[in-house]
């Protein structure tokens, strides 16, 4: 099932939007959560704790709405993971942790992590990561005393250290849009996911999504032939 996220806001223009949207599809899932980039850790211990609660599931799927997904091809990456019991699927990184107060992405607990100068651990770029349903389960288990750092993905990568976890690093899941993607399904490579580093996203979305799926979708049939 796909479903887009939808967190608690004022009652704006926005919102009656999404009403009507919600009302017509019926693809959206509401969290009772404050919007806010330093809320996102936050958020994401509420997705995961509700996805559980609601869904019985093989695996849970983070997704940015400014990256654009090929289901076919993530619905195959996970299925080709399904007899492992714990894992994290995504782009792994390991940037540095930055303890200067005017950058962007600054850490305020970066002293937790060594000397000046350290990286993170390694863990999956927040644009999109999957987990398996054991490790949904233990966030929403543990919720209560998961700690959040600044950084939605430093946060989750945390969780898990310490826990029995295969780290998958699909760099499929992070190719670029229009020409990356392109030229690696004209090769006959598929991305599961396509964005443009640089915006943490894909640049201009809204004007841009539709080109980049043009460019780099796969078939309509991907997604039935791969469930099937």
């Amino acid at each position: 099932m796909l479903l887009q996220l939808i967190c608690a806001t004022s009652n704006s223009i926005l919102d009656r939007a999404i009403d009507s949207e919600e009302a017509q599809h019926k693809d959206f899932l509401r969290l009772e959560h404050v919007e806010g980039y330093h809320e996102l850790s936050a958020k994401t211990k509420i997705f995961f704790s509700t996805a559980v609660a609601k869904w019985d599931a093989e695996f849970y799927v983070k997704v940015d709405d400014d990256v654009h997904v090929n289901l076919g091809m993530l619905a195959a990456t996970l299925a080709h993971h399904r007899s492992k019991p714990r894992v994290y699927i995504g782009c792994m990184k390991s940037g540095p942790v930055l303890s200067q107060k005017t950058v962007k992405y600054h850490e305020p607990e970066y002293w937790k992590f060594g000397e000046e100068g350290n990286k993170y651990f390694r863990h999956a770029t927040g644009q999109i990561y999957a987990i398996s349903k054991d490790l949904a389960t233990y966030i929403s288990i543990n919720q209560p005393i998961l700690h959040k750092f600044a950084n939605e993905d430093v946060s989750l990568g945390s969780w898990f250290i310490g826990l029995e976890v295969e780290h998958i690093d699909d760099r499929n899941m992070c190719c670029g849009t229009p020409p990356d993607c392109e030229w690696k399904a004209q090769a006959g490579n598929v991305c599961v996911a396509s964005f443009d580093w640089s915006c943490s996203g894909i640049c201009k979305s809204v004007e841009k999504i539709k080109f980049v799926h043009e460019r780099c979708g796969e078939g309509e049939g991907a997604v039935w032939s791969a469930l099937l």
